[in-house]
């Protein structure tokens, strides 16, 4: 049962992509409703239909108020009711609601939906590589099979968003064995061919869990270190139309099937019932249809409004939905085998500011977003976010001087000979999460603030474990809650870094953003070594802590 709750969240999640700016023409301000505004919690994938509100508002009469949320996060909120100091949503807005309401908890939360527009996964490939290989003729009908040897053999080197933690990196997932299995919905845990799994990830090379901080990553790697990005349809034609590409993405829907995005706007709050129907009558009509397939390149639901925006949508002929298995084992063993077993395991060095000004509070926060990712939180985002087996860590303390490194190595778990299945935490793996709660516990903290070298050691100490274990995903993440006051400045360690081999431009630095430490200087940094940044100055630290492990 460890992750029983956890995979109500994948076919929730959805792209993050940066649709083309909506333009709204302005209307004239039309009544409020007499009541509350209707509390509409979507994923942040949805942020580009927020200028809707206002035509909402004046076609309707209700005023409509999004608030758009993690992804992992928006779901741990529809299934637990806890909006912590937010106000409880009226509605929620996902991309595909399939495995939530098929669960019995998830039944009970959703008293109605409507599918509101629809977008089906592709893979899209770079056109040059996509004639290179012929894949984009006509007649060529690949399937996800194909996909998986074009991995194996070094010919597709993509871009997916964690299969842990999204909706569209899962499906990817299921698609592959679903192709391997060919037993579509009755396909079971037992029936998963791991040696697919495996020749599919082979081609993961930009990892991360939202799809805009993976679009930079491709735009910056296209040609070099990968060659597609699979998403949904509406990104990654949001993508090539924003000019930033070196080539154009030719979009490949594997012929066995995929799935597709619908959309649901689902009533929480049965009290809002009369405003939810009007806010959704307006949704599908011809109106919002059309605005959302021209400015978010989402599909109509109606095949007489999808004829008015054919020009600037594929051409496609009937599309095959992939099934989904009902047989909850499959998603809980294939999660956890991705997690566990089969993808590249991770390398990371968490450069923690143990300065004096972290003492007391700041220092508790620390360390409890430490505990929670060696194991102490038992919720749908701790358990995603929990260290795995396989996993090499070290603590790099700093203040006005770097520390030596801690090292720990998560032990693998017990091999699994056929299929797939949920893992339970062995002797072993249990007391290197425990000792690394211990040494978090034993953090001192004292001194000045010296960022720059401490995230310049971090990454010293990355290439070196890489030149011994090549076969690692590597990272560092750096956590201050001042602005560096000792050692480097940003133009020193910019100076230094390009002094580095041009191996490190594989290792991104996720900043963390806490206390006073600067903004600026943080966002100069990772521009500098390529990341993210990760603002817990309104966040708590252990959730942005929890965040980071789906980028690593």
């Amino acid at each position: 049962m460890r992750r029983a709750l956890l995979l109500l969240s994948f076919a929730l999640l959805a792209a993050c992509g940066k649709k083309p700016e909506p333009v709204v023409q302005p209307a004239p301000e039309a009544p409020r409703s007499a009541g509350p505004a209707l509390r509409v919690l979507a994923t942040s994938d949805l942020k580009d239909i927020e200028p809707l509100a206002a035509q909402i508002r004046q076609a309707t009469g209700v005023d409509v108020q999004f608030r758009f949320g993690g992804t992992m996060e928006s779901t741990q909120e529809v299934l637990g009711g806890d909006s912590g100091d937010k106000p409880r949503p009226d509605v929620a807005w996902f991309a595909n609601a399939k495995y939530l309401l098929s669960d019995a908890a998830g039944q009970g939360k959703v008293k109605l939906q409507e599918k509101i527009m629809l977008s089906p996964m592709a893979v899209g490939v770079s056109k040059s590589d996509a004639a290179r290989n012929g894949w984009d003729k006509p007649d060529a009908k690949l399937t996800w099979a194909d996909i998986t040897r074009a991995a194996k053999a070094g010919k597709l080197q993509y871009a997916l968003s964690n299969p842990a933690t999204s909706n569209q990196g899962f499906m990817a997932l299921l698609g592959v064995v679903a192709a391997a299995g060919g037993k579509g919905e009755a396909l079971s845990a037992a029936d998963v061919d791991r040696g697919a799994i495996a020749d599919f990830l082979k081609g993961y090379k930009i990892v991360g869990d939202n799809s805009t901080y993976l679009a930079e990553q491709f735009i910056k790697q296209q040609g070099t270190r990968a060659n597609a990005f699979i998403n949904y349809e509406s990104w990654l034609l949001s993508l090539n139309a924003s000019g930033k590409l070196r080539e154009p993405l030719h979009l490949i829907y594997p012929f066995e099937g995929v799935t597709t995005a619908d959309y649901p706007f689902m009533l929480l709050n049965d009290a809002r019932r009369a405003d939810y129907l009007k806010v959704v009558e307006y949704l599908k009509g011809d109106a919002a249809q059309l605005w959302l397939a021209r400015q978010t390149l989402r599909r109509p639901m109606r095949a007489e409004v999808a004829a008015q925006v054919a020009d600037i949508l594929p051409a496609r002929g009937f599309q095959v939905e992939l099934p989904f298995s009902p047989d909850r084992q499959l998603a809980d063993g294939l999660i956890d085998a991705y997690l566990n077993e089969f993808r590249k395991p991770i390398a990371s060095t968490f450069v923690l500011d143990t300065s004096g000004s972290m003492q007391g509070k700041r220092r508790e926060q620390l360390v409890e977003a430490i505990h929670y990712l060696a194991g102490a939180d038992a919720s749908l985002t701790g358990r995603v976010a929990k260290l795995t087996s396989r996993e090499r860590l070290w603590f790099l303390p700093f203040s006005d001087r770097v520390r030596e490194p801690i090292a720990f190595e998560i032990p693998a778990g017990s091999k699994v000979a056929k299929g797939v299945r949920p893992q339970t935490d062995t002797d072993a793996k249990l007391a290197e999460l425990k000792r690394v709660r211990d040494a978090a516990d034993e953090l001192q903290m004292t001194g000045g603030t010296a960022l720059y070298d401490a995230v310049l050691a971090g990454l010293q100490n990355m290439l070196e474990e890489r030149k011994r274990n090549p076969d690692y995903q590597y990272s560092v993440v750096a956590f201050t809650d001042g602005k560096s006051n000792t050692g480097r400045r940003l133009e020193d360690f910019r100076r230094a870094y390009e002094q580095l081999p041009e191996d490190v431009r594989g290792i991104p630095v996720f900043m963390v953003l806490f206390g006073e430490a600067d903004a600026g200087d943080l966002k100069a940094l990772v521009e500098i070594t390529g990341g993210k940044v990760f603002d817990a100055r309104k966040t708590p630290l252990y959730a942005v802590f929890k965040d980071i492990r789906a980028y690593q």
